[in-house]
């Protein structure tokens, strides 16, 4: 899923693709309204999120520009300007959410999680997959949830990626390279220590015994593997 980021501060530019690189997606930055424009024409990203007051082309009239075209499109205002009425003229322009300005990485996350389901449960939607079990576990990826009983787990992108991977190949062991090729991308250039850090976060989410795993298991030298 592409996200397209339209922030004329490179700080918080830089920062934003940072947090959603982590979930899972793909980012696309511009560094002010005429640039996004141009970025959202070319590459029809799946989503956006706009500051406001950019030089040239500010974010309410991206968005504007936006919607002639694209009616569906999430759009996501992220801004330092507080008061209700901007607020309101955002909403009313067709924007999906209001971020303000400053904000915590988790709020980010909630907030790109529930627009990215909103994208999924669009007709027109980019189908996310049907939901599939690994042992007691249910996984419901067009909700970026797992459900175990009564309880839900919060999954990210990335996540439904992982267990997706290994569910279809059930049985056979998934390398270490086609991990991080089909989940973070044949262009990421990770830390050699990024997927198992990866793993073993989710384990402690969706394992019943974090230090017995029985969903993600790992092979030695070669990669990780579900046995069903």
């Amino acid at each position: 899923m592409k996200v397209l980021i339209a922030e004329d501060d490179v700080n918080i530019r830089n920062g934003l693709a940072e947090i959603l690189q982590a979930e899972g997606y793909e980012t696309l930055t511009a560094r002010d309204g005429r640039e996004a424009l141009t970025l959202f024409r070319q590459q029809g990203p799946d989503f956006v999120c706009l500051d406001i007051m950019m030089p040239g082309v500010n974010g309410y009239d991206v968005c504007r520009e936006i919607r002639k075209s694209d009616s569906a499109v999430p759009v996501v205002f992220i801004s330092a300007k507080s008061e209700e009425v901007d607020k309101v003229l955002g909403l009313e322009l067709g924007a999906d959410d209001y971020i303000m300005k400053p904000f915590g990485v988790r709020e980010v996350v909630a907030r790109i999680r529930a627009v990215t389901r909103r994208c999924f449960a669009a007709p027109s939607a980019k189908t996310p997959g049907a939901p599939f079990t690994m042992g007691d576990l249910e996984v419901l990826p067009a909700q970026l949830r797992a459900r175990r009983g009564d309880d839900l787990i919060d999954l990210s992108l990335r996540d439904v990626k992982i267990l997706d991977l290994l569910h279809r190949n059930c049985g056979n062991v998934v390398d270490r390279d086609t991990l991080l090729n089909e989940c973070w991308g044949v262009d990421y250039m990770p830390n050699s220590r990024t997927l198992d850090q990866h793993i073993s976060q989710l384990r402690k989410r969706i394992e019943r015994d974090p230090k017995d795993p029985r969903i993600i298991l790992t092979v030695h030298g070669a990669g990780y593997r579900y046995d069903g």
